[in-house]
């Protein structure tokens, strides 16, 4: 393999995938554009190009990246609520930008990481294929991410592989399993449709081995698009309860009907979209969603194509996550 230009590195995979390139002694170079996160990972002894992937890419950024023989993507916004045009910039013109770079430098592969949410519906799912019929978008960021998939299929000749990691955790999470334990910390957390959400979430570990499956897997996982997850289909209560016991946390919990709950979300999106700034509202119809409906993703294609099987199971990622105590997460959470 030759060298590989890992975009969002500064963030949580990025910075995962860019440890086991290392580690694996590939050549890496890095891209974010935290300042703080891209000073850590250049002591931590990775080459790092720190620039706007929404800008295009001029002479200065082809000097600045060098030769790049294959690319993951990982830099996204990812937030279940904010403003169209900025998930526009982070997610598509971004990936437009990315894409044009890779042909000029006739990049072999290109490892997309896009998301189950572009599949993702108010109605329970399970076992949903990568050929599953998509649903209309239910947020912007799912919009987007739908777009970018279509932006780096629609160039065969970087070779596209497309991940979609369900609900990824791990040391240095600092989207899902924060935000769970927050809002257990907060408020009581909801019970909708007699507890019948449950979900399959997916270890970092697992995930960059799929990354690294894809980087090296041959022409016919070229065009394709691969479900990832831990392959554990649990119920939502069972996962919140297990992540609270890890940093000392009682979850409570309140039996709350859906579709009143849905309404009031909807009514402080609309606010908040009126307010100075667009603050993310504390309750969103997306957030809700997950706590209402079973939903999982079939990772068979991804194990016959790919030749990856997830490694991690949940009580072991909680190991991975937390440690054996609960010390440093119950002032991080």
């Amino acid at each position: 393999m030759g060298r590989v230009l890992v975009t969002g590195a500064s963030g949580f995979l990025g910075g995962h995938v860019m440890t086991r390139l290392a580690g694996s002694g590939m050549p890496a170079l890095a891209q974010g554009r935290e300042r703080q996160r891209c000073a850590a990972l250049e002591t931590a002894g990775h080459e790092v190009a720190q620039f706007d992937l929404s800008q295009p890419f001029d002479t200065a950024t082809h000097r600045l990246l060098g030769d790049v023989d294959m690319i993951v993507h990982c830099a996204a916004l990812s937030a279940p609520f904010g403003q169209l045009a900025d998930f526009e910039t982070a997610n598509v013109t971004a990936t437009s930008n990315l894409v044009d770079f890779a042909r000029e430098q006739g990049v072999r592969r290109f490892v997309h990481i896009s998301s189950p949410s572009v599949c993702f519906a108010y109605r329970d799912q399970l076992d949903v294929t990568e050929d599953s019929p998509l649903p209309d978008p239910v947020n912007h960021y799912a919009r987007t991410k739908r777009q970018a998939e279509q932006i780096v299929l629609a160039a065969p000749e970087i070779g596209p592989v497309v991940l979609r990691p369900r609900g990824i955790y791990g040391a240095g999470d600092r989207a899902l399993l924060p935000r769970l334990l927050q809002a257990a910390q907060r408020r009581p957390l909801p019970v909708f449709r007699d507890g019948k959400a449950r979900i399959d979430l997916t270890h970092v570990d697992d995930v960059v081995d799929a990354v690294v499956a894809a980087l090296s897997g041959g022409g016919g996982a070229e065009g394709q698009i691969f479900n990832v997850s831990g392959g554990e289909v649990l119920p939502v209560r069972h996962i919140a309860d297990a992540a609270c016991r890890r940093v000392g946390v009682q979850a409570q919990w309140r039996k709350t009907p859906l579709w009143p709950a849905m309404f009031a979300a909807g009514a402080m999106e609309t606010v908040a979209l009126r307010l100075p700034g667009r603050p993310e509202p504390p309750v969103t119809r997306y957030g809700l969603g997950l706590f209402a409906y079973a939903q999982s993703l079939d990772i068979s294609k991804t194990s016959s194509i790919l030749g990856w099987t997830p490694k991690v199971s949940f009580e072991e990622g909680l190991d991975r996550t937390f440690g054996k105590g609960d010390g440093a997460w119950r002032t991080a959470a």
